[in-house]
């Protein structure tokens, strides 16, 4: 029984995260069509005449209305087809090579962050009203308020102009990917600073209130070292907190990774999402999102997993 209402539960959670995908995919048509242009204006070559770029707008179903190629769009998204792009490619194989860079970068920016957060964050918690308490909580919220680009600057300057100690561009090796990890530093910085700030608090918050809980007062007056009431009754009680403010920063990661990329000149997706929008290229635009979004829903689910599983436990 309790395995069919879980199994219930995670059909219920895919989908429900699967409509809003849908409905965000909607939004991205509704917007670029809203854009002054199309992709066949946009796209058009010098000297073409009006029946050509008119042609061209008939050859990319441009004259069909937008909830039709909306459909006619999402019924091959469930077979891997994103469409063709207003230049003629494969929208898949556009994306082949750029979008596991950008997933490359968020991924790594996340571990940094859970990674570091945690840390931190349990750190302030062991300590509460101390002056390092005070001081993660103040850093916490200066770094939260900082955008990725104004980080990325700051560091670029300190690391690569000033102290000339790592790159400040990245330059892709043969297969597309950074050269080196040292050209990853950076811009996993510059992601990870501001939501490690926003997870330290998270973590310091969730580990705050989990202290209060009956069975782990009753852990420190049996006299448990703290840092087995941290392992033992802290954290395993906060985890469901700590899951959902990770997984909440996967879509942030993967926003700011735009902005980081154009900076640092990474090879990800940022340049074709650009050109994309320039083009009013909705099948390029909309593949990235689709893709993206699948990523975060997936690190969405899990954290959806572990609060049902954390709650399972509690009972």
């Amino acid at each position: 029984m309790a395995g069919s209402l879980t199994a219930l539960r995670l059909g219920w959670l895919l989908a429900r995260r699967a409509g809003l995908l849908a409905v965000l995919l909607a939004l991205v048509f509704a917007v670029v069509e809203a854009l002054p242009g199309d992709a066949a204006d946009a796209t058009a070559e010098r000297g073409e005449s009006a029946a050509d770029v008119a042609r061209r707008r008939t050859l990319l179903g441009l004259d069909q209305p937008v909830f039709v190629r909306f459909l006619r769009w999402m019924a091959g998204l469930p077979t891997g087809d994103l469409g063709v792009s207003a230049r003629g490619e494969k929208v898949w194989n556009l994306l082949a090579g750029p979008l596991p860079n950008t997933l490359l970068l968020g991924g790594v920016a996340l571990a940094v962050t859970v990674a570091t957060a945690l840390a931190v964050g349990c750190w302030a918690a062991l300590h509460p009203g101390s002056v390092t308490d005070r001081v993660i909580s103040a850093s916490a919220m200066a770094v939260l308020a900082l955008p990725e680009f104004v980080i990325a600057v700051a560091l670029v300057l300190v690391f690569a102009l000033w102290t000339g100690l790592l790159p400040a561009a990245t330059l892709a090796g043969a297969d597309g990917s950074p050269a080196s990890w040292t050209m990853l530093v950076l811009p996993v910085l510059a992601l990870a600073i501001p939501q490690i700030g926003w997870n330290a608090r998270i973590v310091r918050g969730a580990i705050a209130d989990e202290a209060r809980a009956p069975h782990v007062v009753a852990a420190v007056l049996d006299g448990l070292r703290p840092r087995r009431v941290l392992t033992h009754h802290l954290l395993p009680g906060a985890l469901p907190a700590i899951a959902v403010g990770a997984a909440t920063s996967t879509g942030m990661l993967l926003g700011g990774a735009v902005a980081v990329e154009t900076i640092f000149n990474y090879p990800g997706v940022g340049a074709l999402l650009s050109g994309a929008v320039a083009d009013r290229d909705t099948p390029i635009i909309a593949g990235v999102v689709a893709l993206t979004g699948l990523a975060i829903t997936c690190v969405l689910l899990v954290a959806d997993l572990i609060r049902s599983w954390a709650a399972g436990g509690r009972r």
